[in-house]
């Protein structure tokens, strides 16, 4: 009986603490686990192939939207810091300088970038020695295609582990304590609890809408740029049809020399009993080319770009064009490239086992330096603040507290320079104390007459 309270204590012993984790994690767990099974890959039920080939390779506007966003990211210089400084130089600034062999900063950043707006996800995958230590700085960094990677959730609702395949073969990354080798970077997906939402699926019926413009433009262009017309046959009574072989000639002779852009202005020669009858545009025909412009303005609502930095008609002044560019990196640029240099720096910084933060320098990108300029003359005039705490509200770190020189010199002793209250650390010999009585004699001295005087 004791043995079986003995093997209860040493149980609970042996079993590990308990981990917090969210009250929710077994219920999406659950759900996961009925759709894909735990411990499997949850398929994305989104095609990205598909999206990218429509909306980014054969669409203009999303083509320009993510070309023009990622670059304008991967330009803003990005800084390190603590809670104490700013580093000029760490081994985290060396890796994201030059993170691998193939990229530099500007390139792996835009093609990281590119893949968050494309698929709503980015992956980042840490290259190093992970048995040093856990206080290791990676060798290289890679990003991932999204439409390979795979999320595979655990029990908990947790990813355990991504899954990269490529043709017949995968690689799977295990995510263990401590130790992430993949950085998941993803946007706000309402009801998807593994995988972001990209901005292409959003503007996906206003890519089909332009595209199919596009080609009533082209079909247009191949017909001689003008509607079709009718070509009537009337027989010799007003009267009568085409043979078979008539109507074959006449079709293969406008499709050979009346169709396409090199027949253009062609004259038609027609044979007795056929006359052609031109139609001209209906005004549904005439708006085709404002739907389009309407597309556009969707897709480029949709990056949060504005419409005239592409180009699509509007109010193209300077005065409006400033203002535009202004507003995309403040709305669009910055809270991108904020959210995914976060998450970077926490991902390294549990790998450094250091506490870093990287940001984008906002003192350095062009478009708002007339904000930052007001914003450093309003703070900077503001009396009433101390040097810290205006450097707190320019997000700069505290200054670091400078040490005394060792080879400073003694301090200044002189009571009068002192002061004429100071007292002096050695008392002057006339302002020792002055006993009342005559001075004491030396007891040598003193005792001769001491013994004569006994002895009369």
């Amino acid at each position: 009986m004791f043995d079986m309270f003995k093997r209860s204590a040493e149980a609970r012993a042996e079993s590990p603490e308990e981990a917090k984790a969210s009250a929710t994690g077994p219920v999406v767990a659950a759900m996961s686990g009925a759709m894909f099974g735990t411990g499997r890959v949850a398929w994305s039920p989104r095609d990205t192939v598909t999206l990218a080939r429509v909306g980014f390779a054969g669409n203009p506007v999303g083509f320009r939207c993510v070309k023009l966003i990622s670059e304008a990211a991967a330009a803003l210089p990005l800084i390190l810091q603590n809670k104490e400084m700013r580093f000029e130089v760490h081994p985290v600034l060396e890796l994201i300088s030059r993170p691998n062999p193939a990229q530099g900063r500007a390139e792996l950043f835009e093609a990281l970038y590119g893949q968050f707006l494309l698929s709503g996800n980015g992956y980042l995958e840490a290259v190093g020695d992970w048995e040093i230590g856990p206080a290791e700085v990676p060798k290289e960094l890679h990003v991932l295609r999204s439409d390979r990677m795979s999320l595979i959730p655990g029990a908990d609702g947790w990813p355990v582990g991504y899954e990269y395949a490529v043709g017949g073969r995968k690689h799977r990354f295990s995510v263990t304590e401590g130790h992430a080798p993949i950085c998941h970077i993803k946007a706000f997906h309402p009801s998807d609890d593994h995988y972001g939402l990209s901005p292409i699926q959003a503007a996906a019926t206003a890519i089909d809408v332009h595209n199919a413009a596009s080609r009533w433009s082209k079909s247009l262009l191949d017909n001689a740029a003008r509607p079709s017309g009718a070509i009537v046959y009337k027989g010799a009574d007003g009267q009568g049809a085409m043979g078979a072989d008539q109507y074959d000639r006449l079709l293969s002779e406008m499709e050979a020399h009346h169709q396409g852009a090199r027949n253009a202005g062609r004259p038609m020669l027609l044979e007795g009993g056929l006359d052609w009858k031109p139609m001209g545009f209906s005004p549904s025909d005439m708006e085709f080319q404002k739907t389009k412009e309407a597309a556009g303005r969707e897709i480029a609502l949709a990056f949060g770009v504005p419409p005239m930095l592409l180009g699509i008609p509007g109010d193209m002044t300077y005065a409006n064009y400033q203002e535009a560019n202004r507003a995309f990196y403040r709305l669009t640029v910055l809270p991108m490239v904020t959210k995914v240099s976060a998450a970077i720096g926490h991902w390294l910084s549990e790998m450094v086992g250091e506490a870093l933060e990287l940001k984008p320098d906002l003192d350095q990108v062009p478009a708002l330096a007339i904000e930052r300029d007001a914003q450093w003359a309003r703070i900077a005039g503001a009396a009433f603040l101390t040097d810290e705490e205006k450097r707190s509200m320019l997000g700069l770190p505290p200054l670091v507290a400078e040490e005394a020189p060792k080879d400073d010199p003694a301090p200044d002793t002189d009571p009068e320079a002192a002061g004429p209250d100071a007292a002096p650390e050695h008392p002057a010999p006339s302002e020792l104390p002055v006993p009342l009585g005559p001075p004491a004699q030396d007891a040598r001295d003193s005792e001769p007459e001491t013994q004569g005087g006994s002895d009369a």
